[in-house]
């Protein structure tokens, strides 16, 4: 391996955080570039930064850069030291999460002197993409009015139930065909995960667009919001299947009953809640308390939503969802304050959101699609990964080009499709070969959305405008 430029000081020398200061900016640099280049050809900047971290990540591991071999691994680097805590060794604790393929070498830098500093920037770079997500969202939400979601809420739970059986049957079908000899659960477990939907990949492109406020935008969050629950519900049945032989009815009611009270106890106690918040600091100056209560707000929702079974992301968007700008009026009229909430916002979304995409792109192993087998497996996965997710596109009332743009909104899997992956590798009952597939399949459902959501919404305005809106346009 070719020796590596010493980034990371010694333990007993230096500013212990310096390490986690050069990868974030390492990845921030990444993206900036990414962004640009991107704009320059006239895409949208999420395209630009997943495809820079593809790029860096293979790249720089391939030229011996230990950080970026310990990168590629994302939330396994954060759940590693957990694992070791719980008794497990080292060594069996990198088997677990990398497995076979990786584990040595990945043992070997993190085992190297400077190990300790490269999980340390690797957990750190994984918390800021987390935040970045979480910030997205609840732009989003602040974007989103509840009526407008109601209006197209027939829409959005046709998209989200078709979307997650229609791709769970064509995956049970091509797996089952293409693998006659492996286990009826693995092929249950494929499609489950096809089933997935990473709504983060899609808003920023609609961001980017200036189409967060559109009907097709509406339609896909909201649907995006219903195939999360959905997902979970699937996901449980299997993983059900897999552990027990049997369906466990119990873990399923148990998810709807917890997911449909945190989003009903959400929409009713949220505004007051806010309200309260706002009597307590209203103390504050106005910018100080637009910053705090959302905040406090926001990163509340997103830790509940994920106690009940729900991703983060679900809690984030529900916040913005119901906090306005008009909750601040103890400071005088809202429309003449300096700053709206998403401006004050803003600065935090620019900074911790291409980190999110960038860290996404840099863990694809571009290696792992030399096998034959695989690439096979990966072209059927991800024809019916498009196919199942396009097909829920006819769940919308409307024109043929609405549907097809809000089918590829929901083509993403991203995250949400590695983590169901995941934990079929947890359950063993996906090997390395297929877990290496369903990469292929959300590699290029990921970079391919951007790109194919820009044409199919063409030159519409519907939801474009200056982004500088006081909040909301149902204030």
């Amino acid at each position: 391996m070719v020796a590596e430029p010493n980034i990371a000081t010694g333990l007993s020398h230096g500013d212990p955080v310096a390490p986690v200061i050069f990868g974030v900016t390492l990845i921030l640099i990444a993206a900036l570039i990414g962004r640009y280049t991107a704009r320059q050809l006239k895409q949208p900047s999420v395209l630009g930064e997943l495809v820079m971290g593809v790029v860096l990540g293979n790249l720089l591991h391939f030229a011996g850069f230990e950080l970026m071999s310990v990168l590629r691994e994302g939330v396994g680097c954060t759940e590693l030291s957990g694992l070791v805590m719980s008794g497990l060794s080292l060594e069996q604790a990198v088997q677990q999460l990398v497995g076979p393929e990786y584990a040595a070498g990945f043992l070997q830098v993190v085992s190297g002197p400077h190990g300790r500093e490269y999980l340390s920037v690797a957990q750190a770079v994984d918390v800021f993409s987390r935040y970045g997500v979480i910030f997205l969202l609840f732009h989003i939400g602040l974007d989103t009015c509840v009526a407008q979601l109601q209006r197209v809420g027939g829409d959005s739970l046709r998209v989200a139930l078709i979307g997650v059986l229609a791709p769970f049957a064509l995956g049970f079908l091509v797996t089952w065909w293409l693998t006659p000899d492996a286990p009826h659960t693995q092929h249950m477990f494929l499609g489950a995960t096809l089933g997935a939907t990473s709504i983060g990949i899609t808003a920023r492109v609609l961001q980017d667009l200036g189409q967060s406020r559109s009907g097709v935008a509406q339609v896909v969050v909201g649907a995006a919001v219903m195939d999360d629950v959905l997902g979970l519900v699937m996901l449980a049945i299997v993983s059900g299947i897999v552990v027990t032989g049997s369906i466990e009815l119990d873990e399923i009611l148990r998810i709807i009953l917890l997911a449909s009270l945190f989003i009903a106890s959400v929409l009713l106690l949220g505004p007051h809640i806010i309200r309260a918040l706002i009597r307590l600091l209203r103390h504050m100056e106005v910018v100080e308390a637009k910053l705090f209560i959302p905040f406090v707000f926001v990163m509340t929702l997103a830790w509940l939503a994920n106690l009940v079974g729900l991703a983060t992301i679900v809690g984030a968007f529900a916040a913005g969802l119901l906090m306005l700008d008009s909750h601040f009026q103890a400071w005088g009229d809202y429309r003449k304050h300096k700053y709206s909430i998403k401006e004050l916002f803003a600065p935090l979304e620019a900074i911790l959101v291409p980190i999110f995409f960038v860290l996404m792109g840099i863990q694809v192993k571009l290696e792992s699609f030399l096998d034959p087998q695989v690439l096979l497996l990966s072209a059927g996965l991800t024809l019916v990964a498009v196919l199942g997710k396009l097909v829920a596109g006819l769940g919308v009332m409307g024109a043929d080009r609405r549907r097809l743009a809000v089918g590829i909104g929901m083509m993403p899997r991203g995250e949400v499709g590695l983590v169901f992956a995941s934990i079929g590798i947890s359950l063993n009952v996906i090997d390395k070969a297929m877990f290496s597939a369903v990469l292929m399949m959300v590699m290029v459902t990921t970079l391919a959305t951007p790109p194919l959501l820009k044409w199919a919404l063409g030159d519409s305005t519907e939801g474009k405008g200056p982004d500088r809106s006081v909040g909301k346009q149902c204030q």
